[in-house]
């Protein structure tokens, strides 16, 4: 016999799918049955919090969506957090829950794991919901979430699956066909046209570029050369351009330099962002003031009219949409301006010098290791790398300190990025604090001997935070958190260490990682390495 879990196992396959990051519980045992004799790999985590960020971090290194098999109840509670975060940063996750058979779900008699609406929750922090009826629906289902996911703005799907009908038979149900990439539509062409003519005639435009246009980047580049427009990129969007390139702006657009770049320009093409108060308000105490002229490209119609709405709209994929600008009139190429490097010079010199010796701290981590993927909690060089650090590539750079904000991301979506890209090295940047959110992670590190670094910045508790206590004149309470013995509890977890406190000697301990291949935990003292 051929139960519905097992059919669901052979149809995560079919959609592309190779790992699966799950806890096994006694209500989900039927997703496990054929998961040996399958093709997929199971990755297991010791939280669900930690499951949920692990394939938030593969999803973004491997740029398809992950899934995570979960238990009923406290499964979905404890992996709703990370939900939440993938939710905020379009991130595209597949969460699988178990639910009390049919009958017991929400009767209110004490059933195990047992909640009211346990479908209700996961809607709150998914873009597709559903609580499974009948077997005969599932391929249905399936084929809605996964369009969900790849073909308009991604977001976590959840799907739950009662007890009874995990175990049982799918008889002669069809399996999905393999399951080709489904299209992407460009922006409809009389907008499109308009959109051109407007990027044509300005004399000073501007592309602001979120996460959204990653994708997109080669095309995103081509057209920012073609009009020498700078390119403002957002947290999510930063690598877009690299480093070095003339029209590249890695600071966030909360800076007073960077506004008034935004402000000069005539004409403002925004590529897949939100146009949030994450990237656009977190130091300003005013709203981000949107561009007289502006130019939309958004695949989410809702989200196309808030924040700031455009003068154009340009309702569709990201990279067919700037593919299609391309393809028409924009005049001749224009000649280099020096835009670019002025709002650069200006927003690095607004910078405090404990932001700019942070953000050449994260500097000297992309140099030291090519390729190398950073994910970041909320920690201080990572507030300080979202306000200014150019990452090498489109999704070489991100973390939970924008969004939704969670602590204890990085451990665990650094593990997930890993799996993904195992052929290059991940350094995590964790705070004392925020380390201690999902510490048991750590086991998987040892397990899964990835080549991750976790680099931990000690400055004994929440710094963060007690440094905005101080300035809004509040004692300090509740921030100053004796952090675990981290030489002892690397030995615990039987992983090698290394104590460092000035920038040479890191340098030497990056060597050894980077010729080792093996995971490492780095002890900064915040403090003496300043």
């Amino acid at each position: 016999m051929k139960t519905l879990g097992i059919y669901l196992l052979e149809a995560l396959e079919r959609y592309g799918i190779t790992h699966v990051f799950g806890i096994p519980g006694v209500h989900n045992i039927e997703l496990y049955r054929g998961l040996p004799a399958s093709g997929l790999r199971h990755v297991g985590a010791r939280h669900e919090q930690g499951l949920g960020f692990m394939a938030d971090g593969f999803a973004r290194a491997a740029g398809r969506p992950a899934v995570c098999f979960t238990i009923t109840g406290p499964g979905l509670t404890n992996i709703a957090t990370a939900m939440a975060q993938a939710y905020a940063d379009s991130i595209p996750m597949l969460v699988i829950a178990s639910q009390n058979r049919r009958g017991e779900a929400g009767s209110g008699r004490g059933f195990l794991h047992e909640m009211p609406n346990q479908a209700a929750l996961a809607a709150q922090v998914s873009g597709f919901c559903h609580s499974l009826a009948t077997v005969n629906e599932l391929p249905e289902v399936l084929a809605r979430a996964f369009a969900s996911l790849t073909t308009g703005r991604p977001r976590p799907a959840y799907i739950e699956i009662a007890r009874d009908l995990l175990s049982a038979d799918t008889g002669a149900l069809p399996l999905p066909p393999r399951i080709a990439p489904l299209r992407r539509n460009a922006a409809p062409i009389h907008a499109l046209r308009e959109a051109a003519q407007r990027l044509r005639l300005a004399s000073a435009p501007l592309i602001l570029a979120g996460g959204g246009a990653a994708r997109a980047a080669p095309a995103v580049r081509q057209l920012a050369e073609h009009l020498q427009a700078p390119v403002i990129m957002t947290i999510n969007g930063r690598g877009i351009l690299p480093p070095e390139h003339s029209l590249a702006v890695p600071f966030s657009p909360s800076l007073a330099p960077v506004r008034a770049c935004i402000a000069q320009a005539d004409v403002v093409l925004a590529i897949g962002t939100e146009l949030g108060p994450t990237d656009y308000d977190m130091y300003s105490l005013s709203d981000f003031p949107p561009p007289a002229q502006l130019i939309r490209i958004e695949i989410d119609a809702q989200q196309m009219a808030r924040n700031a709405v455009p003068s154009v709209a340009l309702l569709g994929d990201s990279l067919a949409t700037v593919d299609a600008l391309l393809a028409l009139d924009l005049g001749p190429p224009r000649a280099r301006t020096g835009a670019a490097a002025a709002v650069r010079a200006s927003a690095a010199a607004s910078l405090s010098v404990a932001v700019r010796d942070q953000i050449a701290f994260l500097e000297s981590l992309r140099e030291a290791l090519p390729g190398v993927l950073l994910v970041g909690d909320s920690t201080q060089p990572v507030y300080a790398g979202n306000l200014g650090f150019a990452a090498a590539a489109p999704a070489t750079w991100f973390n939970s300190s924008s969004g939704f904000g969670t602590l204890g991301y990085a451990l665990p979506a650094g593990l997930g990025a890993s799996l993904a890209q195992p052929q290059r090295p991940v350094l995590v940047l964790v705070g004392d604090g925020g380390l201690q959110f999902t510490l048991p992670e750590l086991g998987v590190l040892r397990d899964l001997k990835r080549w991750v670094g976790v680099i931990v910045w000690n400055n004994d508790g929440y710094g963060e935070i007690k440094s905005s206590m101080i300035e809004a004149g509040v004692a300090p309470t509740a921030v100053d958190l004796k952090p675990p013995d981290l030489r002892l509890l690397s030995q615990a977890y039987e992983l090698e260490y290394r104590h460092v406190r000035d920038g040479n000697a890191l340098q030497g301990v990056l060597a050894q990682f980077a010729a080792g291949r093996k995971p490492l935990i780095i002890e900064i003292d915040a403090a003496s390495f300043a």
